[in-house]
Parts: structure tokens; C-alpha cells; sequence
């Protein structure tokens, strides 16, 4: 990412997290450890049509982005979702969103 000065340390984690969450499979691992409300383990290889591998990686940029948290038991991982991250970024976009549809065009304004 640009270290370019117009951009805040917002706008960045903000595209940061647009991007980890921009894929299918991540956006169902998040609604699976949500929908279980605990932590969750090997099952979530279980419930998704992927391989355990593709699974892991995925589960691994949501870990490192601070979506979520896990730990490692030998060879049990077991994961959840971070919630107090996962709510501080829930605020931010949807503050992000209101500042833009503040500044909604009207008709004769657009194009």
C-alpha cells in the first residue's frame, strides 16, 4: 500500500480489510465462526467445499489481518472471531459510508 500522505491510517486498514474479506470463501468462514459462537476447529474445512490447505491460507490472512484469533494445540487450530476488532471495523466502514452518501449528487449534479 502507498505510503502517499493524503491517504490516513484509516483509509488503509480500511482497503486492508476490503481486501482480506474480498473473497468467498473468508466471507463463509466468518459467518461459520459467527453462526457457532465459539471456537471452532477442524470443522470448518468440513463445511466448506475447499481443501484443507486452501482453507488453512485462508484462515491465516484472516488471522493475520486481526479478524480473527486462534490458537495452536499440536495439531489442532482451533479459531473465533475477534470481536472487538471485527466491531471497531464494522464502525469504521459504516462511518466511512455515511461520509459518502453524505456527499451523494443529485440528479442534475451527476452524470
Amino acid at each position: 500500500m502507498s505510503t502517499n500522505p493524503q491517504f490516513t491510517a484509516l483509509d488503509i486498514e480500511l482497503a486492508n480489510l476490503a481486501k482480506t474479506i474480498a473473497n468467498p470463501a473468508r466471507i463463509a468462514i466468518l459467518k461459520e465462526l459467527a453462526k457457532r459462537k465459539t471456537c471452532v476447529c477442524g470443522e470448518i474445512v468440513d463445511v466448506l467445499p475447499l481443501a484443507q490447505a486452501t482453507v488453512s491460507q485462508h484462515l491465516k490472512e484472516l488471522k493475520d489481518a486481526g479478524i480473527i484469533q486462534g490458537s495452536i494445540d499440536g495439531t489442532k487450530s482451533c479459531y473465533c472471531i475477534n470481536w472487538d476488532k471485527f466491531e471497531g471495523l464494522t464502525g469504521d466502514f459504516l462511518s466511512f459510508f455515511k461520509e459518502i452518501i453524505s456527499q451523494k449528487c443529485t440528479d442534475e449534479e451527476c452524470c
